[in-house]
């Protein structure tokens, strides 16, 4: 299963309708498809949860054709009413041993991680993958601080998960 995780987190795509503008989130993610990404991750902070599950949804039906799997970031609730493949958590969001009981055994999670305590902690909690980050400096967290490569090596070679560089890529 690792060796198809790696494979399906290979090109990660992390998108909202705030990034995608006039163009929308599904034409963005159609180009994003085309053009290689493995996985797509659906960020919304200002969406409605009704209207985020319903684009979730839309989403999904779209990428399952694919074999793309959606994560749906932060919002365990959107990703089980959607039907979602899998969520990703960052520390200050649900508990990952907490999102695992919620989302059980077949689903992805995925947790944010800054340093080799955190990415050992997510990978005892259950998760499938860990987000290292942000690598590059990024406008859409501005709090996002950016970790050295050095750190993102020694992460890499501790934690025993399939790795995904995040911010700024």
């Amino acid at each position: 299963m690792r060796e198809r995780l790696v494979e399906t987190l290979r090109l990660h795509l992390v998108t909202d309708s705030a990034l995608c503008g006039e163009r929308g989130v599904l034409a963005v993610v159609e180009a994003a498809v085309a053009g290689g990404v493995s996985c797509v991750q659906l960020r919304e902070k200002s969406l409605p949860t009704r209207a985020f599950v319903e684009r979730a949804r839309a989403l999904k039906a779209w990428l399952a054709p694919w074999g793309v799997p959606l994560i749906i970031n932060d919002r365990v609730d959107v990703a089980l009413a959607s039907g979602a493949d899998g969520v990703h958590v960052g520390q200050s969001d649900m508990c990952a041993f907490d999102v695992r009981a919620k989302i059980g055994p077949g689903k992805i999670l995925g947790v944010s991680a800054r340093t080799t305590d955190q990415a050992m902690l997510a990978a005892k909690m259950g998760a499938d993958y860990v987000g290292i980050g942000a690598v590059f400096s990024t406008g859409t967290k501005n709090d996002a601080e950016q970790l050295s490569l050095a750190e993102v090596k020694k992460i890499c070679a501790v934690v025993p998960l399939p790795a995904v560089a995040i911010g700024g890529i």
